[in-house]
């Protein structure tokens, strides 16, 4: 089998290599982590719990030493290393926080005859399959939940983040966490689907691309295990006449830019009320030339490389075939001379765009947004709608009932109102048509990671 290579996008060097699991020994460590599993649900929730939130306050403890590490390996500059552990705590707190009233018995009745009650029971082994855009958020997505019900998890990561799973690892099992418990695991494709098609798992969560998760689905026919899918995305901004312009401005671009416009929830497409629309390009434009691209280890940098030079390349044909279709490009290439026709790739926004082009309807994953000029919520809505993917939309206006009422329309998975590219996690994280399936966070993440378990015992 040929090792894994982790080549960094800072460089081109290959920063790890790892050999991947025969399909024996991986059939072994599913093994392991079904026979540790009764042991661990049989402990006391409160146990799981205490063991879960140092579990991941050891790995807050690394976050220092996390941070160039993924600049290296996914190219996001060292200065935001460091913030997806904000959102890691406050997930992981949150489903803490839940866990006793979510999974405890829910008694329809108690009495000198009948004890009636459901319960939920912990679904076996879960496997977590993880991206490397948020190798830690998306990853403990599922994790947490997973492990607080009662569940072992086998983990793995992307290829091009190897290293986030070892510390995932490396972060549990010093809490305290048993070694079979939480496994992190190299596979290859092949020996994947194989697991999957030979029904090693009880739950398998995927997070990635929309042919990733065919495959997945394939791997999984006929074996009745429930799936996960995070698939694809191709968020919409909608700006309309009464919006904070600045404020839109702000976020809607932030969110198409952030991480290299490498976000799940990113914002990749923009709709601006004809009333705002020429401040809001001429803002917009000014907002993206102040960011500066360059080698993530400089602090300045705020845009870094690409994690690999291929995603770049898609970026690269779909503005090139944008603009051949009569889209004009408003960002100076040589504004950003560090952009090396590879993995490092400038900032781009097109106007004059459409649905015919790809950039539009397409994933781009990259630092490329298209606006358009709309002249109502009804145009907006159809424009919206008109996507095969439903993860996120942003409306912006000063009205509740406006968004929600617009929100109604959106064929989506998460309405936001005046903010964007945000995972709350009291709320659902859930998405529809190629997007994908399943949902996690909120207390119904603990739902996908159990199954109901009725009880009816009478008295005789």
């Amino acid at each position: 089998m040929k090792p894994v290579q982790l080549v960094s996008p800072v460089d081109g060097s290959v920063y790890a290599e790892r050999q991947p699991l025969a399909p024996e020994a991986a059939e072994a460590a599913v093994a392991r982590a079904r026979a540790a599993q009764p042991a661990w649900a049989a402990r006391p929730l409160a146990e799981r719990i205490a063991l879960v939130k140092a579990g991941v306050a050891k790995l807050t403890e690394m976050k220092d030493e996390i941070a160039p590490e993924l600049a290296a390996q996914m190219g996001r500059p060292i200065r935001f290393g460091g913030g997806e552990f904000g959102g890691v705590n406050a997930r992981a707190d949150y489903m803490a926080s839940i866990a006793e009233e979510t999974l405890a018995p829910k008694v329809v009745e108690d009495s000198g005859a009948f004890r009636r009650y459901l319960a939920r029971e912990a679904l076996g082994v879960i496997f977590v399959i993880a991206p490397w855009n948020y190798p830690f958020l998306t990853a403990i997505n599922t994790i947490i939940p997973g492990l607080i019900a009662g569940n072992t998890i086998v983990l793995k990561h992307a290829s091009q983040t190897l290293l986030a799973g070892e510390r995932l690892a490396q972060a549990f099992h010093a809490a305290g966490i048993p070694e079979d418990v939480f496994q992190n695991v190299v596979l290859d494709h092949a020996t994947t689907e194989g697991l999957i098609r030979g029904r090693a798992f009880d739950f398998v969560n995927f997070t990635g691309s929309v042919n990733g998760g065919r495959a997945i689905e394939r791997a999984a026919a006929g074996t009745f295990t429930p799936l996960g899918l995070e698939l694809g995305g191709k968020d919409p901004g909608y700006v309309r006449a009464d919006a904070n312009l600045d404020a839109a401005v702000d976020t809607l671009m932030d969110g198409a830019m952030f991480n290299s416009g490498q976000c799940c929830c990113g914002i990749e497409r923009i709709y601006v009320h004809a009333s705002l629309y020429d401040a809001f390009v001429e803002k917009a434009v000014a907002w993206v030339n102040g960011l500066k691209l360059g080698n993530p280890n400089d602090e300045t940098t705020t845009l870094g490389p690409m994690a690999n030079v291929r995603f770049a390349k898609v970026v690269r044909d779909q503005i090139a075939e944008a603009v051949a279709k009569g889209a004009k490009p408003l960002i100076d290439p040589a504004a950003f001379p560090a952009d090396d026709g590879g993995a490092y790739l400038a900032p781009q926004i097109l106007v004059d765009v459409d649905h015919s082009m790809s950039v539009m309807t397409e994933e781009s994953f990259g630092p490329v947004v298209g606006i358009m000029k709309v002249a109502s919520d009804e145009e907006a809505i159809r424009l919206m709608n008109d996507s095969p993917y439903g993860l996120t939309a942003s409306i912006w206006t000063e009205d509740y009932d406006t968004a929600a009422g617009i929100g109604a329309q959106i064929e989506t998975g998460t309405i936001f109102m005046n903010r964007a590219d945000y995972l709350d996690p009291a709320l659902c994280w859930t998405g529809c048509k190629d997007t994908g399936r399943g949902g996690a966070l909120s207390y119904l993440g603990y739902l996908s990671v159990t199954r109901p378990k009725s009880y009816h015992l009478k008295k005789v």
